[in-house]
């Protein structure tokens, strides 16, 4: 069964098709997969067993009379919690939520089920997506697969540690300050950030807009890069309704050739010092893009050290002893949140709110800081980097070592694609990741690359 549930989605959707196995038989295995492995692991949060079996034996009904819905036919996924999914609680992890049934799917959701994706359950985050780890005070802690004494991150967390654990063939998350990098990176998959415009973020809540709008992006998790590939297009596009999608063509990595492409690595971002197997895996990624033609050079972006001084203030606008005006509408307060919300509001600690000068500074400041890096990324179509500072942290040691997750903040204040793929492993057995970044809108080279890098050092997933 292993081999199985640990497919890729691309493989398995082909495999439904030839009626190799049906969409019945695939449910049945991951619920069988979760039973086992959810107890230890709790990624999944919502679990909708019933109905993905009645859907699943719908499709197969349908598929006997010759009719496929899509590419994804009877295809079992899992959703972040923080994207909304009619008929099913949706949390985003906060108590004033904990009964709550959408009426509709959030956009990228409807446009996965359309696609012939079966929703299997939710999975875990942390509060408000406000945390790089996966704990709240409805569903409790996520652990890592790899290791249970240490995070999944967040806030795609639940979703990253579903895959690893094979509890479904993909999923979605999002991503505002690494949110899909840093838990697939912990967790050994791949994961998208696209281009920031590229996916429409309709259903999700906290919704968009405001100081981070531009940061914020939905995206996909899975074991393989070839599931990212086959996802991407299916939940991107405008909906009429988020004013920040633009129409934009999704090119065809297929169509991308390694050779001749202008590669820059980096290994340190001036703000963490990585791990020597961080720095190892950096290097390994960049000598195979080398040796398979690319023009590599080591160079590092200007500006990364402005990173925390320019994502903290946005994130986090409020000074530290200042809970934030836009919670209390919800219904929030220090009493009702968890721990780890209440860590992440501090994170600026005696700092004073940001003044409405200040806050226009500060915007004036990102966008300069985005034209520098567009200066820069104009002479590269890739530049490969650490994910994070070091591996999987215990539980509880995000937020004293904030400045690990800068690699992966970085780009989310730029808005540029970038594809996650693990490259290495180490000492105590936990995966370690490098970043795939291309030129906006470029996410076909992103993946390509990814692809190449994933073919050359393979991995495999914890089976117990």
């Amino acid at each position: 069964m292993n081999e199985l549930i640990f497919s890729s989605a691309t493989t398995l959707a082909q495999a439904i098709r030839d009626r190799e196995i049906s969409s019945e038989e695939l449910v049945k295995a991951y619920l069988a997969r979760i039973e086992a492995a959810n107890p230890q692991i709790n990624a999944v949060v919502q679990l909708r067993a019933e109905g993905a079996l009645a859907e699943a034996r719908a499709y197969d009904a349908a598929l006997a009379r010759g009719q496929i819905k899509g590419p994804l036919h009877g295809v079992p996924m899992t959703v972040k919690d923080s994207l909304e999914t009619a008929g099913v609680i949706s949390t985003s992890g906060t108590v004033v939520r904990a009964d709550f049934v959408p009426t509709r799917d959030a956009v990228p959701v409807a446009r996965m089920q359309a696609a012939g994706a079966i929703m299997l359950g939710k999975t875990n985050l942390p509060e408000l997506l406000m945390g790089l780890e996966s704990d709240n005070l409805i569903y409790g802690r996520t652990n890592n697969p790899f290791d249970l004494t240490r995070t999944c991150g967040g806030s795609s967390g639940g979703e990253a540690a579903a895959q690893a654990a094979g509890f479904s063939a993909i999923g979605l998350g999002s991503d505002t300050g690494g949110s899909v990098r840093i838990p697939a990176h912990f967790c050994g998959v791949a994961g998208i950030k696209p281009t920031t415009g590229r996916v429409a973020r309709t259903g999700q809540f906290p919704p968009y807009g405001g100081l981070t709008d531009r940061m914020s992006q939905v995206g996909i998790l899975a074991r393989k890069v070839e599931d990212l590939v086959l996802g991407l297009p299916l939940i991107s596009g405008v909906d009429w309704q988020d004013q920040s999608v633009v129409p934009m063509p999704l090119g065809d990595p297929r169509s991308v050739g390694i050779k001749g492409l202008r590669v820059s690595f980096h290994t340190d971002n001036g703000l963490a010092a990585p791990t020597p197997e961080t720095v190892a895996a950096v290097q390994a990624v960049a000598r195979l893009l080398a040796d398979a033609g690319a023009g590599v050079e080591e160079k590092r972006p200007p500006a990364l050290e402005e990173t925390l001084e320019i994502a903290l203030p946005l994130l986090v606008p409020e000074g530290g002893n200042t809970f934030p005006s836009r919670m209390k509408p919800l219904g929030l307060h220090p009493g009702n949140v968890s721990p780890l919300l209440l860590g992440f509001i501090k994170l600026r600690k005696e700092e004073p709110s940001l003044t409405i000068p200040e806050i226009v500074g500060l915007m004036a400041r990102w966008d300069r800081f985005r034209a520098t890096m567009l200066g820069f990324i104009q002479d590269y179509d890739v530049i490969i980097s650490p994910a994070c500072a070091g591996p999987a942290m215990r539980h509880g040691e995000t937020l004293e070592n904030i400045g690990a997750f800068s690699y992966a903040m970085t780009y989310n204040l730029t808005g540029w694609p970038v594809v996650i793929v693990r490259a290495g492993t180490s000492p105590e057995g936990l995966p370690i990741a490098v970043q795939v970044i291309a030129q906006p809108w470029r996410e076909d080279v992103a993946l390509a690359v990814a692809q190449h890098i994933e073919s050359q050092l393979p991995f495999s997933f914890p089976a117990w």
